[in-house]
């Protein structure tokens, strides 16, 4: 495989010290990180109440070391995640041609900057891949060890600036033309997960996702993400601590120890995997699942975690 020099990694941080220590030490003990460039975007608070753990983290990310180059940018104002990824990867994917893109709620395997440089570079020339993710939450045995999905995750994940062009902030026009063009159940895995419902929520204000619509652009552009099969990621933020997730952590990942080898596979979807896919999000979105989720979130409210 030809060598490139890797990728710059974007960390994007807020109001968790203790994640973002987790965090960046996982990707420090990555053999590729000393050759890595390290960019750590830092949202200013959003209230005096989120001020103090704000400079904890800022205190923080000004001592990392053990990359190729660290550079802090800390915005003087609370931009929201979305606003803030996308200026991030916009800049940096226009100066580098790729990127990998880490939130601080994210612990990586040790060989996770492996797997997405190599991907990175196999597939940099396939104009229908658009997307490289690295956490594999359904736990399914049967999937192989990288596959080709049309669907994009967010939990550590790389693109390229010749596919991150084509990302549109227009909840409403991605909306728009996935309901002209009577895409919106397969955009759902057949109704197995309510993408379309988390779009339209976008466009009305109930929430700020930039991943909806890099996903839905994707989508309807006909352009595929090359996944890895076993977990190089584990999302550590379903501990309350976050904005965006809740307490019950059902998209537990294993961290998988070893390399994955990025084969370049067919440029097509891989049925079987998709079909994972649906079955997870019908199992844990089912109106049991989600009732089971709710009590537990109450009774946790009420007693506290055991």
């Amino acid at each position: 495989m030809e060598t490139l020099t890797p990728a710059p990694i974007l960390l994007f941080v807020y109001n968790r010290p203790e994640h973002t220590l987790h965090c960046v030490e996982s990707l420090r003990a990555n053999a590729l990180a000393a050759q890595s460039p390290l960019y750590v975007y830092a949202d200013a608070a959003r209230s005096e109440a989120d001020r103090p753990a704000v400079d904890a983290v800022r205190d923080y990310i000004r001592t990392i070391s053990g990359f190729q180059s660290v550079t802090v940018i800390e915005r003087d104002h609370n931009w929201g995640l979305a606003a803030n990824i996308i200026d991030g990867v916009t800049t940096r994917v226009e100066q580098y041609g790729r990127v990998i893109v880490l939130e601080d709620d994210l612990v990586v395997a040790p060989h996770f900057l492996e797997f997405m440089n190599d991907a990175l570079t196999v597939y940099r020339d396939d104009e229908r891949v658009g997307h490289v993710y690295a956490c594999e939450f359904t736990g399914d045995p049967a999937l192989p060890p990288t596959f080709l999905v049309s669907w994009i995750g967010s939990w550590g994940w790389a693109t390229w600036d010749r596919a991150w062009r084509f990302f549109n902030p227009d909840g409403a026009d991605l909306l728009r033309q996935l309901q002209e063009r009577r895409l919106t159940h397969r955009f759902d895995f057949d109704g197995a997960y309510g993408f379309t419902r988390m779009l339209r929520h976008q466009v009305q204000g109930r929430n700020n996702s930039w991943a909806i619509r890099w996903n839905a652009t994707l989508f309807l552009r006909d352009m595929l993400s090359v996944c890895a099969g076993r977990s190089l990621v584990q999302n550590m933020g379903f501990d309350g601590s976050g904005t965006h997730c809740g307490d019950v952590a059902i998209y537990t990942a294993q961290l998988f120890p070893n390399r994955l080898s990025v084969d370049h596979l067919p440029i097509e979807e891989n049925q079987e995997a998709r079909a994972a896919i649906a079955r997870y999000y019908r199992r844990t979105n089912s109106f049991r699942a989600k009732a089971i989720r709710r009590l537990r979130r109450e009774w946790h409210r009420l007693w506290g975690r055991k």
